[in-house]
């Protein structure tokens, strides 16, 4: 059993303020470094993060027993499923949360996983990539863009879609 699995557990719907708030703060990061195009102040607001649970993302936490400390998503998407919206506060970071949130999402999942982030987010693609995944082509990218998330083309073209390798 991964050692964080025991503080793994899905978001309660009355903690969407706290969800926005570990998103926004863990978001800080890619000011500057995406497009300033695809920036939004806040990065995520409520009525996006209700759009996301309406469209079929489940949230799940990392809680040690002081609170949420860092989120991801997942979404089933006809015969995939989605690693969505995946973030730890930066006073959390580099302490195994986030490997603890993928690796118990992925012991629940039983057909392929695709996961989008921006291209210039170089930390987040090492660490998918650390995890077995591997980016895809760049035909492949968009075809899967287009087929399996709601995304802007400035966003598609913009980003990677990393597979898991076996």
């Amino acid at each position: 059993m991964n050692a964080f699995q025991h503080h793994i557990r899905l978001v309660r719907h009355d903690e969407g303020e706290l969800v926005l708030a570990i998103i926004n703060e863990a978001a800080e990061r890619y000011h500057g470094v995406i497009p300033a195009d695809c920036w939004h102040d806040p990065y995520f607001s409520a009525d996006y993060l209700a759009s996301e649970t309406a469209a079929g993302v489940r949230f799940f936490g990392h809680d040690a027993g002081e609170g949420l400390l860092g989120v991801m998503g997942v979404q089933d998407v006809d015969d995939v499923t989605l690693i969505r919206h995946a973030y730890v506060l930066p006073c959390a970071q580099r302490g195994g949360i986030g490997s603890g949130l993928l690796l118990s999402l992925l012991a629940t999942i039983d057909k392929p996983v695709l996961i989008g982030t921006w291209a210039d987010a170089v930390w987040a693609v090492a660490f998918y990539e650390k995890h077995g995944f591997a980016c895809v082509s760049v035909d492949e990218k968009t075809r899967l863009l287009r087929r399996y998330w709601d995304i802007p083309e400035r966003q598609v073209e913009t980003s990677v879609v990393l597979a898991r390798s076996y």
